[in-house]
């Protein structure tokens, strides 16, 4: 899935506009311009549309967790993982709404998804070990419709 499907998705979960993803962003001790974020927000093909790097992605997930459940400064910052994968947002969005496995079951159940246990664990797992799976398009737009109606009470 894109970067920029992620932000858009994100951004209407929480009623949030780029002034304030830029703030998310900022969490992560990164400047990105408003006027960037304005173009990582339009639909491909808008004119203007610019797509959302792995950097900024990846800095913007990680200060949405902080945004979500505080900053301690006292630890150190978090690894950049690059590049982006499906498995790494479905990770830091898990740690940012601060969900368990319930959580998870009951958000792909609410969108008619159906996932076994060990299927959802394979997703959390390293890539590259035994029992790891990628996490696919269609089950990362599904995790988000579902996490949207969640948040938004719907």
């Amino acid at each position: 899935m894109i970067n920029n499907d992620v932000l858009r998705s994100v951004r209407y979960m929480l009623s949030i506009n780029d002034a304030k993803m830029v703030e998310i962003i900022k969490l992560d001790n990164v400047d990105v311009e408003i006027s960037a974020m304005a173009t990582y927000v339009l639909k491909e093909g808008k004119p203007g549309f610019a797509k959302c790097p792995d950097e900024v992605m990846v800095h913007f997930l990680n200060g949405l967790v902080f945004f979500k459940r505080g900053k301690d400064d006292t630890l150190p910052g978090s690894e950049i993982e690059l590049p982006i994968t499906n498995n790494l947002v479905l990770k830091k969005l898990r740690v940012a709404f601060e969900l368990k496995d319930t959580d998870l079951h009951q958000i792909f159940s609410a969108v008619d998804f159906r996932i076994s246990k060990s299927e959802l664990s394979a997703l959390f797992r390293k890539a590259g070990t035994k029992n790891y799976r990628p996490c696919g398009d269609q089950m990362l737009r599904y995790f988000l419709k579902g996490l949207a109606q969640r948040v938004r009470g719907a």
